[in-house]
């Protein structure tokens, strides 16, 4: 705890990367974190630090717009306590800071306590007025997007659809090698363009597997799972071992498969309902207790 106090967040230098909505700021984030120094980026209420999803959850996964946009300025007191700490904690040296305007970049920055934006860079600066026309397009009649975090990556937290890996080319430095740097070209939630299925058998063997693995489930009896689309909806009788407390069983176990399907199938839980039909009593185990 004392550690994380004596870091000073208004050392932070925060830069942002502004831009209208669809014309290509999060394909070019880490070109111009990169060419600017910066390690950590926040995107669409992500903290993403080299690639990786460090805080945060992506604003692409809010039902509608609106609330995707409250999301990605961290409008909820818990959203911007995880993202304070998340900072606190990892301690970068500065930031950049996505938006669409101006006002929002400057917005997300005191929602979280950061210091004033020192330096803005606009999309016009890095895109020409073509790239960022084809941008436009493609997201207006493809409803693509690009959060950039490799595929794996997003596959833990995002609820769309994922459709290609981009790979693009970047440097470190004169005399220094080339790396790769993956990006996610997703689908939000919300858009109306097409869907696709997962057979329910899936969901059903996750379930199984799940089960096999709680030493506190005997068995299950009966698992209904109907999957419209959005995200699959649960339903599961189980035989709880005698001793365990029942309550706690279920809410755990609950919360280990609504985890383990979103990151595995990147869907959203919709509902999710498992009740304790019975319980199982070792009797052998039981004699041997007593002796």
């Amino acid at each position: 705890m004392f550690l994380d106090n004596i870091f000073d967040v208004n050392k932070i230098k925060v830069y942002a990367f502004v831009g209208p909505s669809g014309t290509g700021k999060s394909y070019r984030a880490q070109l111009v974190a990169g060419e600017n120094g910066i390690k950590y980026i926040i995107d669409d209420g992500l903290l993403i630090k080299d690639n990786e999803v460090v805080a945060g959850t992506s604003a692409k996964k809010a039902p509608t717009k609106i609330e995707t946009v409250r999301h990605a300025i961290f409008i909820e007191e818990k959203e911007k306590e995880e993202m304070r700490k998340a900072i606190k904690k990892l301690k970068p040296e500065s930031i950049l800071i996505l938006g669409t305007s101006d006002g929002m970049v400057a917005k997300i920055a005191e929602n979280l306590g950061l210091p004033e934006i020192s330096k803005t860079i606009y999309i016009n600066e890095v895109a020409t007025e073509n790239e960022m026309e084809t941008a436009r397009r493609i997201r207006v009649t493809e409803g693509k997007h690009v959060i950039p975090v490799p595929t794996f990556e997003i596959k833990k937290d995002f609820s769309g659809y994922i459709l290609d890996p981009l790979q693009i080319f970047k440097s470190k430095g004169a005399g220094k090698k080339p790396y790769i740097s993956e990006k996610s070209i997703i689908r939000p939630t919300f858009s109306y363009l097409g869907n696709f299925t997962i057979s329910d058998t899936v969901f059903r063997q996750i379930l199984e597997y799940l089960a096999k693995r709680n030493e506190a489930i005997h068995k299950v009896s009966r698992i209904r799972v109907e999957n419209y689309g959005e995200g699959p909806y649960i339903y599961m009788e189980v035989v709880i071992e005698y001793g365990y407390n029942v309550i706690k069983v279920l809410e755990e176990f609950k919360t280990k498969i609504k985890k383990e399907i979103e990151n595995l199938t990147t869907m959203n839980v919709q509902k999710m309902t498992v009740i304790a039909k019975g319980i199982h009593v070792d009797l052998d185990k039981m004699k041997e207790e007593e002796v």
